[in-house]
């Protein structure tokens, strides 16, 4: 027989869900700032070359060019992106949740949440 899915069963879920990201995130960025020691810690010497006009598709090829050599600054921002996605999922693992105990205000109200996190995320880089 199934155990039901309580409130409780959600709230320690999201919990352990939350903590679990912030664990991750801050491990990433830890080997991240280990790696960017390292390497020396240099920055740029023109900060022209750090082009912030540059279209979000360029940051993004130059984030994952980074990161798949290992550079520790690449690193330190995975952690940060770690840090950013965690209540977003938190948010998408409760809507699951309140699907499930066929909460459907709560649907609506998490749908909503998600839809506005979405929509600035996708449209907070624009020029």
């Amino acid at each position: 027989m199934r155990k039901n899915f309580t409130d409780v069963d959600l709230n320690r879920s999201v919990g352990n869900l939350l903590r679990l990201g912030v664990i991750l995130s801050v491990a990433t960025s830890l080997i991240g700032f280990i790696k960017l020691f390292m390497e020396g810690f240099k920055m740029p010497k023109k900060y022209t070359s750090l082009d912030m006009g540059s279209s979000s598709e360029k940051v993004w090829t130059m984030f994952w060019n980074s990161l798949c050599k290992g550079e520790g600054m690449a690193i330190i921002q995975l952690g940060i992106l770690l840090l950013i996605f965690t209540p977003l999922v938190r948010i998408i693992f409760a809507l699951i949740g309140y699907l499930k105990e066929k909460d459907y205000v709560y649907v609506v109200i998490s749908s909503i949440v998600l839809a506005i996190m979405a929509i600035s995320f996708f449209t907070g880089y624009a020029h």
